[in-house]
């Protein structure tokens, strides 16, 4: 049985994989982040790709999991927040709309130090939020849960309270379309 390799130091991302029972080991990428692309799909597979190659490139053998996440409202890409007022602002433009989640998973197995295989996919899933009054998302902005997510939450968490509804994966929205990478990583394991 092969070696996983997650390449990020999400919290998130280590509870899907536990959650689903496979065994791995973490290694986070210290890729420069380059985007070149525009599509937020592709965005997220370009970034998953290099964090992949990045953790590779250190290791002789074994399955890398590289994965970025992304908010995409209206065509706009939003990452993680740089700070309390951005994260109102990213907060103010989700209430009461709806927008798009993004992330993009590459799988890279290595044997013998020779990339083997290369798998790049990403998934979207739709959320719909309720609207908020500036001080519920001021009062959500005091927990510091939005600071270290895309577009300034956690679905997972007190966020919650303010979700209409998602159309697709949950966990995607979490940070890891879980079941569509354990559909590619059960063959390679």
């Amino acid at each position: 049985m092969k070696k996983l390799i997650l390449a990020s130091n999400s919290p998130r991302r280590r509870e899907l994989l536990e959650q689903i029972g496979v065994e791995f080991e973490v290694i986070p990428s210290n890729a420069e982040e380059k985007v070149t692309k525009q599509e937020p799909s592709e965005v997220v597979e370009e970034l998953s790709r290099q964090k992949a190659e990045d953790v590779a490139a250190a290791v002789e053998d074994g399955i890398v999991l590289g994965a970025d996440t992304v908010v995409c409202q209206d065509g706009q890409i939003m990452g993680k927040p740089k700070d309390e007022a951005d994260a109102k602002q990213m907060l103010q433009k989700l209430q009461g709309e709806e927008h798009s989640v993004y992330t993009g998973v590459t799988i890279l197995v290595k044997e013998n130090g020779a990339v083997q295989h290369v798998q790049t996919f990403s998934q979207e899933t739709k959320v719909y939020v309720y609207e908020m009054t500036d001080e519920e998302i001021d009062r959500y902005i005091a927990t510091g849960e939005p600071l270290d997510k895309a577009g300034a939450y956690g679905i997972q968490g007190r966020f919650a309270a303010y979700v209409d509804g998602i159309e697709g994966d949950y966990n995607n929205v979490v940070g890891l379309p879980v079941s569509a990478v354990w559909q590619e990583l059960k063959e390679l394991l």
